[in-house]
């Protein structure tokens, strides 16, 4: 299983509304104790039914089981999860609350990713190219888009940036870039784990002089604390977090568009992407990554 995959699938989720039931459940994952967890389940949907909590609950049940690699038991509880959300669509918009595209979301990546590991790749990549036709105008997008990159994104073209604006009006042409290795390093101005990033692609950049960093962004609505921002607002923050966190990045250029985070399917942050002189993508990494894994990927197509 690709090695970023299990770290997201027992990542933290971002929302501190999360039900009990998943609380415990998860909790439950994370000691290897299926059965309790499945009781716990069973024993919540006897009183509540079908309920939003209980296919988020379920569709923690096939992540866990894909991350530790029990395909059929990951394959029956996504097959679950979906069934519980298809039935709750009927009923209401899927971006009508916050857990019911985290329930189905995961129930459409965890099947994606058990035909992945049992070698049926291409249908893997079709299924998900069905799912992103049906459901790429929700919130999903950018997290079916990320699976779909993470089984063949790897070894084509990069994808266009297509900024619809540039932070400080710093913009680059993109024919600059012709030529050289490329590093995108996309974040979010809240993602603590972009910031504990940024000394790793710094030292790189000055480690490697054929390696060129570009750091994709994007708007989100609002400011620290969560407080509702415009766009001339949030642009003035992400500055000050850039200035307050990114020094060692001085001068990289940052592009901001939710059209990048489209493409490249950012659910993750932060997502490191790798493309060579050629323009061929030869890393996509949504997550994290110590400086000595970026550093064996960089060397080969940068050099020293």
């Amino acid at each position: 299983m690709h090695s970023s995959l299990v770290a997201l699938l027992l990542a933290p989720l971002a929302s501190a509304a999360t039900a009990n039931l998943v609380t415990d459940v998860r909790t439950l994952i994370a000691r290897q104790d299926f059965a309790s967890a499945e009781k716990q389940v069973a024993d919540y949907r006897a009183r509540a039914g079908g309920s939003v909590e209980v296919a988020e609950a379920v569709s923690w049940l096939g992540r866990g089981a894909l991350a530790s690699g029990q395909l059929d038991r990951a394959e029956r509880y996504a097959a679950e999860a979906r069934k519980l959300s298809l039935d709750l669509l009927r009923t209401r918009p899927l971006d009508a609350e916050k857990h019911l595209p985290l329930a189905f979301g995961a129930s459409i990546e965890v099947h994606a990713q058990v035909l992945a590991a049992r070698g049926e790749r291409s249908e893997a990549v079709a299924f998900l190219r069905g799912e992103l036709a049906a459901y790429g105008n929700t919130s999903i997008h950018e997290r079916i888009r990320k699976n779909i990159n993470l089984l063949s994104l790897e070894g084509k073209p990069a994808p266009p940036l297509a900024a619809e604006r540039w932070l400080d009006g710093k913009a680059v042409p993109l024919t600059d870039l012709r030529g050289r290795t490329v590093l995108l390093f996309l974040w979010a101005h809240w993602c603590g784990d972009c910031k504990a990033m940024a000394p790793v692609v710094a030292a790189l950049r000055q480690q490697y002089s054929g390696l060129a960093v570009v750091g994709p962004t994007r708007l989100y609505g609002y400011v620290g604390g969560g407080i509702d921002a415009s766009p001339a607002e949030e642009l003035k923050y992400i500055g000050e977090v850039k200035q307050k966190y990114y020094g060692s990045l001085a001068g990289m250029p940052v592009p901001v568009g939710a059209s990048i985070f489209r493409s490249y399917g950012v659910s993750t942050t932060p997502t490191l992407v790798l493309i060579d002189r050629a323009g061929i993508v030869r890393l996509y990494h949504p997550g994290a990554m110590t400086q000595g894994e970026l550093a064996a990927r960089v060397e080969p197509l940068a050099g020293r």
